[in-house]
């Protein structure tokens, strides 16, 4: 009796650091990989950071694209979906990838149980990151919440471009305002708004960057986390003729485009249509963007 025949019909997950893994799709700019957590410490009453070992192909990520967690479960269910997580830093000279991260729902709850030694699958580098134009002298980026963590690798890239920047940190009280130690290294002006003090205040802020604005110093904007800020971003832009970039947030099932789970509505040229925030995104022209 011969055994029935076994059909693959995806190949193995590469595990970080197996010298004889074969990449059987060496072109793919995606791949699923186990990696290893390194720390996985709190900042902070609600965020964790996360710094896990990476692929070569890990590495290749930029700011603003994601990876999609295959989460431990925090309880005795199950966890049916991934969960999408934007990276903070690439560290490539210690072939290692970072998240900031809030614990807010069973996934990150999960997540926020991993130790050091403990195996973690994702998958990305995944969807469409920030980009930056060659005769961008100065960028204005303004981040809230969440938002801080996406907008975080920013530093990398103005750094890689020699751009100034100031940055808006925008928290509900000081100890939430993150990211700002990576901008400074990058010689941007950092400017932290919070709502204990009353300074996140919208006109506030928009005093800020009108002021940036009337120095000459808001060449293009960035924005992720706040549809108030974003909203205002747009408007700014809009009045000003100055581009603009935003990383939308949205829930996800699959991450690469089949399941159109993650929808959204935008306007281009005066008409309405329908773009994924996994594939199409989650970067988008702030023109285009509608608020949510």
């Amino acid at each position: 009796m011969t055994e029935p025949q076994t059909t693959v019909f995806s190949t193995k997950p590469r595990v970080v650091g197996d010298a004889d893994f074969v990449d059987h799709s060496p072109k793919a700019p995606v791949e699923e990989a186990v990696t290893t957590v390194l720390s996985n410490d709190w900042i902070n009453d609600e965020y964790k950071h996360l710094i896990v070992t990476a692929s070569p192909k890990s590495l290749t990520a930029k700011p603003g694209q994601f990876f999609h967690w295959l989460c431990p479960s925090p309880d005795e269910g199950d966890l049916w979906l991934r969960r999408p997580q934007s990276v903070y830093l690439v560290d490539k000279e210690n072939q290692r990838l970072e998240f900031l991260y809030k614990t807010v729902g069973r996934g990150t709850k999960g997540t926020a149980m991993l130790e050091p030694g403990d195996q973690f699958n994702m998958v990305g580098p995944l969807g469409v990151g920030f980009t930056i134009q060659p005769d961008w002298k100065h960028v204005v980026v303004l981040g809230r919440g969440v938002g801080l963590a996406t907008l975080a690798p920013i530093s990398q890239m103005i750094t890689d471009n020699s751009v100034g920047a100031t940055v808006i940190l925008s928290a509900r009280s000081p100890e939430l305002a993150m990211s700002g130690d990576l901008f400074e290294k990058a010689g941007a002006e950092i400017v932290t708004v919070t709502d204990t003090d009353g300074s996140s205040d919208i006109a506030n802020v928009e005093a800020i960057i009108e002021d940036r604005i009337a120095q000459g110093r808001a060449d293009a904007f960035y924005t992720c986390g706040s549809n108030r800020l974003f909203m205002l971003m747009k408007r700014l832009g809009e009045k000003h003729d100055i581009p603009g970039q935003v990383a939308m947030e949205q829930i996800m099932a699959c991450g690469l485009g089949p399941c159109y789970v993650c929808v959204r509505t935008f306007e281009i040229d005066g008409v309405k249509t329908l773009k994924r925030v996994c594939i199409d995104g989650p970067v988008f022209d702030i023109k285009e963007a509608m608020g949510w």
